[in-house]
């Protein structure tokens, strides 16, 4: 072999030891790569069950949680019952002066209307007298200035009288409004001061109508307790009578603990023993007859009882008949002098009723063992007033105390805890509620208003300054009238939410409490009324320099009711005034003056529409129509809130802006339009029925 061919075959030899030895890298390399996936596989799986581990640690935990949770507002419940009379011992006693009412009502706040429009200043128009501005130059532009000044100067004197007028009109309004309810008020303070002289006199009904009104008004009772009342009083005995609803035996939780099984990922929960449960209800059952007692006595300011005779009742079926019937728990004649001498906050209440005031106590309440009253309302000469009956009470009629106590309870029925406020110092608050909800929950402020006319904005505004001072998440305003659109625009966006007549009853119906809106729902005159601002003013506002026509239909549905209904240029009012043009003021480039409450009976919507005016602008369209807004403003020229509207689009000449709705309720809301016409006004208005020649 030559020794060119040794080269070559050395060559070969290390091109393939070459070759082995990159095998062999890439053999290790796939092997290392094997390795650290299989680790990051061994990291992975290692990892997810610790996560796993932990996802179940934080389970159990929160099951447990939960568990301990449960079991303390059992606690917190039975606490709550235990304590029931020592806690009610605590709370204030009512006096006659709940009742009154303060004679502070709103002073007159003009708002905008208080301020003058501010007269052009002269200076301002002078023109420059150096430079050029020589000979005729000057006298022109001295002119030009002069008529400039003169022009603002009517136009601001325009605008003055137009505010005098306003302002005279509204100050009117107001002086009515003060009058009528500062007669309200003392009609209503000299219905009390009859009462308070007919309970000095013994008189039989002032004597009930009060001391039901006491209990009524006790804040000295949790949640979930009844108040239903039907009463009688003797003047010779000088003695109350009274049937008191007693709360049933759920009132006392089956439930004593609640503990988590995590083996079988449940909640057990361990039984109230019977005998534990039934000594506690009896020990609930005469702590409330001892309340009751202690309220009646604490409001007899005046000396009228000398002795209550008082039943307590529930609900139920009578064993004997199967029939629904009252069944007597507990019945007690507890003479006032006996009555004064215990210290309940340290008694036994059992012991106290039964022994110390001589009464009877079921032995067996939670089998219905029924106890003998001693003396019933009905055997009291003269008739029986009950109070929380089945019969719906009219709301109109109610007691104020009574209603703003439904108001309350109504809220406690819905899952929150809820109070009444005491009747002076409460800083415009009726009800105080605590929405437990740890999301959407927090304070509430309650305002209740027995009104027949609408509610006025200056309410709406008055309950959102109380929840800012308060610091409370939200307010509510419960009324049995209705609400205008200048109360729902100030109270959009804002927390707020507003209760009409008619939602208040089908919340009361839906949550198990009873009541109606007058006879057979008609509303009827409530003790308190008060007058709203007779109109609202729309004030229309746009960008860019198009002249629009703005203009309104009155509509049952999407149908005008008749021609006249069609407010515009040519007709600037309709048949009955509700609805009228106004010329615009600044900084309004069109207004309308609208009275809700004088719409017609069967009109349901008010429909605002614009529209390019042909004479001023032929060949503009609505794309020049742009930012636009209405300015809703009361009687008084102060803004309550604005609403956007559409803008316009090229090619259109005429635009739907929006329409006023009316809801079930009687309140009406804004909807927002937006659909354009490009054949003008008069294809607008074909289609809400009007012919146009």
């Amino acid at each position: 072999m030559s020794r060119r061919s040794h080269g070559l075959m050395a060559v070969w030899a290390e091109a393939q030891r070459q070759q082995q030895r990159q095998q062999e890298a890439q053999r290790r390399a796939r092997a290392q790569q094997q390795r650290d996936q299989e680790r990051q596989a061994r990291d992975a799986e290692r990892a997810m069950a610790r996560m796993h581990r932990e996802r179940q640690a934080a389970y159990r935990q929160q099951r447990e949680a939960d568990a301990r949770r449960r079991t303390e507002e059992l606690d917190a419940r039975v606490a709550a019952l235990t304590g029931l009379l020592a806690d009610g011992c605590r709370a204030p006693a009512f006096s006659a002066a709940a009742l009154l009412r303060s004679e502070q009502i709103e002073q007159f706040a003009p708002g905008a209307l208080a301020t003058p429009v501010p007269m052009p200043d002269p200076a301002r128009y002078e023109a420059p007298t150096g430079g050029w501005h020589l000979g005729a130059r000057r006298d022109r532009a001295q002119e030009e200035a002069r008529a400039r000044y003169e022009q603002d100067w009517y136009t601001a004197q325009a605008a003055e009288s137009r505010r005098q007028a306003q302002l005279g009109a509204y100050r009117q309004q107001y002086d009515q409004w003060a009058a009528g309810t500062l007669a309200g008020i003392r009609q209503h303070n000299s219905g009390i001061e009859e009462l308070l002289s007919g309970l000095r006199g013994g008189d039989a009904d002032a004597a009930v109508e009060y001391f039901s009104a006491a209990l009524y008004s006790s804040t000295a009772w949790p949640e979930g307790f009844p108040r239903q009342i039907a009463a009688a009083y003797d003047p010779m005995a000088r003695q109350l009578v009274l049937d008191w609803e007693l709360p049933g035996y759920d009132i006392v939780p089956e439930t004593k603990s609640v503990r988590y099984m995590p083996t079988a990922d449940q909640e057990k929960e361990t039984a109230r023993p019977a005998a534990q449960r039934r000594a506690l209800y009896r020990e609930v059952l005469a702590q409330s007859v001892l309340l009751v007692l202690r309220d009646l006595f604490a409001a007899d300011a005046f000396g009228t009882l000398d002795s209550v005779a008082l039943n307590g009742f529930v609900d139920d079926v009578d064993p004997v008949t199967g029939r629904p019937a009252q069944v007597y728990l507990a019945t007690v004649m507890a003479p006032r002098s006996a009555f004064d001498t215990f210290h309940l906050e340290q008694v036994s209440a059992v012991e106290c009723l039964t022994d110390g005031l001589r009464g009877q106590l079921a032995a067996r309440p939670d089998q219905r063992t029924a106890v003998r009253p001693g003396r019933l309302p009905a055997d009291v000469g003269g008739g029986v007033v009950s109070h929380g009956t089945d019969s719906e009470p009219d709301l109109y009629e109610m007691d104020p105390i009574a209603f703003e106590n439904l108001i309350a309870e109504l809220f406690r029925a819905m899952g929150m805890q809820a109070v009444t406020t005491q009747r002076s110092g409460d800083g415009g608050v009726d009800v105080d509620a605590l929405d437990p909800d740890p999301i959407r929950g927090g304070k509430i402020i309650v305002q209740v208003k027995r009104y027949r006319n609408t509610v006025p904005p200056t309410a709406v505004r008055d309950l959102y300054g109380t929840v800012q001072a308060e610091g409370a998440n939200k307010g509510v305003l419960v009324t049995t009238s209705r609400f205008g659109p200048g109360a729902h625009t100030f109270a959009n966006g804002k927390p707020l939410s507003l209760i009409a007549g008619p939602e208040l009853v089908d919340l009361l119906g839906r949550y198990g409490l009873r009541g109606r809106l007058g006879p057979d729902d008609a509303p009827s005159a409530p003790a308190t009324t008060e007058e709203a601002p007779d109109h609202n003013i729309l004030g229309m506002n746009w960008s860019g320099e198009v002249a629009l026509d703005v203009c309104a239909l009155v509509c049952k549905g999407t149908s005008v009711l008749s021609d006249d209904h069609f407010v515009f240029y040519n007709n600037p009012r309709n048949p009955d005034g509700s609805v009228r043009m106004l010329p615009g003021f600044a900084p309004d480039r069109a207004a309308m003056q609208v009275r809700f409450e004088a719409l017609p009976p069967d009109a349901d919507r008010l429909i605002l529409v614009a529209a390019i005016d042909p004479q001023v602008n032929p060949d503009a369209d609505l794309s020049g129509f742009t930012d636009a807004r209405i300015r809703l403003l009361d009687a008084s020229g102060e803004e309550l809130g604005q609403l956007e509207v559409s803008d316009g689009r090229r090619g259109e000449t005429a635009l739907v802006l929006g329409s006023f709705r009316q809801r079930a309720g009687g309140d009406w809301d804004f909807v927002i339009g937006g659909k354009g016409f490009p054949d003008g006004l008069e294809a607008l208005v074909q289609e809400y029925g009007i012919e146009v020649a």
